[in-house]
């Protein structure tokens, strides 16, 4: 699994974070992460302060791909998490949901939590942390087997774990190959023709903190989700 570097300077670094690779290492954790990558492959000053996570600003959930930005220096990191805290970063997903959502364009507000009798899952739950999510259609697919499918960009106004997958499951559009939130048995229908989730990080844009340039990075689908859209036909 190969990590593409879209763009780097003095300040930060933000790469191209392929599915199948979880972001930060833990004790739960044995495969190697995007963590040890960076610090494998970079010497950066960052690392000598394990509370800043190696620069890794934000995440991204092991099988989303897509854009993941990275601070070299813990002021880089503390500037960049702030843009994060106080909504000023602006973050676009692709995702490939069931059915035929309605309308168009909405947004989506519950609250989120760790689910009480799995907490390995998060789901709305009275009491839970402020979530919005706000949604547009791209484009309407069907398959005379399959069934309807819609290609949705999704932007989420705040950061929770799991937030997109969790807010289209609630909405009643699960994302396609979601193992944990689609059911079992959908997943596992969805991964004969799309082999992974279809969630991707497609659009970053933030404030350089040094120069004060607004920054905009757009990334496409990768071939094995484009390949996915193939098998699926657009519909009026």
């Amino acid at each position: 699994m190969k990590v593409q570097i879209i763009f780097e300077d003095k300040a930060l670094l933000l790469v191209n974070k392929p599915s199948g690779l979880i972001v930060n290492r833990s004790q739960t954790v044995k495969q190697p992460t995007i963590q040890d990558w960076l610090e494998e492959n970079f010497k950066f000053k960052i690392f000598d302060w394990p509370k800043y996570r190696s620069g890794l600003v934000h995440r991204l959930d092991k099988e989303t791909s897509g854009l993941l930005l990275i601070a070299k220096t813990p002021q880089m990191f503390e500037k960049l998490q702030d843009q994060f805290k106080q909504r000023q970063v602006k973050k676009h997903y692709l995702a490939l949901v069931h059915g035929r959502v309605f309308p168009e364009k909405g947004v989506i507000r519950a609250a989120l939590s760790r689910n009480p009798f799995n907490r390995e899952k998060f789901g709305v739950f009275l009491g839970g942390r402020e979530a919005k999510t706000s949604y547009k259609i791209i484009r309407y697919y069907c398959n005379k087997q399959l069934g309807d499918y819609n290609l949705l960009e999704i932007s989420p106004e705040t950061g929770r774990t799991h937030q997109i997958r969790v807010h289209l499951k609630y909405w009643g559009y699960p994302v396609v190959g979601d193992s944990k939130y689609a059911g079992r048995k959908t997943a596992r229908a969805d991964r004969r023709w799309c082999p992974r989730q279809f969630l991707h990080a497609s659009f970053l844009a933030f404030q350089h903190p040094q120069t004060g340039r607004q920054l905009d990075f757009f990334c496409p689908l990768p071939a094995i989700l484009k390949r996915a859209l193939e098998t699926l036909q657009p519909s009026p």
